[in-house]
C-alpha cells in the first residue's frame, strides 16, 4: 500500500501488481520506454483478474506506477541528466523524481496469460508498483 499524504489529506493506493522486468539499475535503464526498453511483464493481483478480461495483443495501454526509488524532494532536474541544460521544473519534465513519482507508460501489449502481461515499451525498473492500467483512447468517433 502507498499512503500520500498532504496539508489535510491521506491518500491510500493499492497497487494492481508489479513490474517484472530485466531492468534493475535506474543508471542502466532507458529514459523513456521506445528509447530500447526490453519487454517486460505487469503481473497483477488476483483480486483484479476480473479487470483484465478484455485485454489482447496489439492492444496500447497507459500504465500507471508508483516510482517507488525515486526522490521525492527533487523539484527542479537538468532535464535527461544533461547539465548543459538549464534546471527545469519537474512538472515540465518526465523526471522520476518529484513529490509524487506517479509514472505514467504508454505500452503495447504483446501476450496476455492469465494475471501476466506481457508489453513493449516500458522502462520500469523489476518490482516496481503498477496503481492502474487504462487503453489508450482513439479518435473521438472511435471511442
Amino acid at each position: 500500500m502507498v499512503e500520500m499524504q498532504g496539508d489535510d489529506d491521506t491518500y491510500l493506493l493499492r497497487p494492481v501488481g508489479r513490474v517484472a522486468s530485466p531492468l534493475t539499475d535506474a543508471a542502466s535503464a532507458p529514459r523513456q520506454g521506445d528509447e530500447g526498453a526490453p519487454t517486460a511483464w505487469l503481473i497483477f493481483d488476483p483480486q483484479v483478474e476480473r479487470a483484465l478480461t478484455d485485454l489482447s495483443a496489439g492492444a496500447e495501454l497507459l500504465v500507471l506506477t508508483w516510482l517507488d526509488r525515486a526522490r521525492r524532494d527533487v523539484l527542479a532536474v537538468h532535464p535527461r541528466g544533461d547539465e548543459s541544460r538549464p534546471r527545469t521544473g519537474v512538472f515540465s519534465t518526465r523526471s522520476p523524481h518529484r513529490p509524487n513519482p506517479i509514472g505514467l507508460h504508454r505500452v503495447r501489449v504483446l501476450a496476455v496469460d492469465g494475471l501476466r502481461v506481457e508489453v513493449a515499451d516500458l522502462e520500469a525498473l523489476d518490482g516496481t508498483p503498477v496503481l492502474d492500467v487504462k487503453p489508450v483512447l482513439g479518435a473521438a468517433n472511435e471511442r
